[in-house]
């Protein structure tokens, strides 16, 4: 599998541009953030085709990007957890209007929810309902590859803020215990902000899951 990051926006948010090789021109894009001109121009140079945009949660930092995605890719798909699936539409929900960048786009074409598949561009993603950070996040496990994009449920050294409406740290911990934290150890995390860690190194080392 070829994952490329864009670090995108203000607010530092990883974009992960996934494709089945190397060799692939269709790919899937998760968490299309503010600066969406990067990644167009990224898209652009080699001359990939995004079939669908997987949100792991419906904050601003995270969804600003797909309204230029549907602009450009006009047969794009996007999925995100049925809970979280008003955030798209709604700019006070979202925290856009928050941080004076009001962003609203169209309803998902596919609602998600917890254990369903994502099959798409020859790639398989199991959907992991991981509610704590918003009511309808979640991350996306790729067993054979032992890689899990984890959006902002579980950072390298961290975990995601619960002081945003829909936030709750027991929640979130216990999501993280039961559905992270039951993955293979060598399981490669792609957070939503900052560096690649493993489950192994966070159940170990995370100061906030003990």
């Amino acid at each position: 599998m070829q994952i490329d990051r864009l670090i995108l926006g203000d607010f530092q948010t990883n974009c992960y541009v996934v494709r089945r090789d190397e060799a692939a021109v269709d790919c899937l894009i998760v968490d299309p953030g503010l600066g969406a001109d990067d990644l167009l121009a990224f898209l652009s140079q080699h001359q990939l085709n995004p079939v669908a945009v997987i949100i792991t949660h419906g904050h601003v930092d995270h969804i600003a990007g797909v309204a230029a995605l549907r602009q450009q890719y006009l047969k794009i798909k996007v999925y995100i957890h049925k809970v979280d699936a008003g955030l798209l539409t709604d700019p006070e929900a979202n925290l856009s209007a928050l941080v004076g960048s009001v962003v609203a786009t169209e309803p998902a074409e596919v609602l998600l929810q917890d254990g369903d598949t994502i099959d798409e561009a020859g790639i398989q993603l199991k959907v992991l309902h991981t509610p704590g950070h918003t009511l309808g996040g979640i991350c996306l496990y790729v067993e054979p590859e032992a890689i899990v994009f984890a959006g902002d449920t579980l950072f390298a050294d961290s975990v995601g803020r619960t002081d945003f409406p829909g936030g709750d740290m027991d929640q979130l911990i216990e999501s993280i215990r039961t559905k992270l934290f039951t993955l293979p150890d060598n399981t490669a995390v792609h957070p939503g902000h900052g560096m690649r860690t493993t489950i192994g190194r966070e159940k170990r080392a995370n100061p906030f899951v003990r």
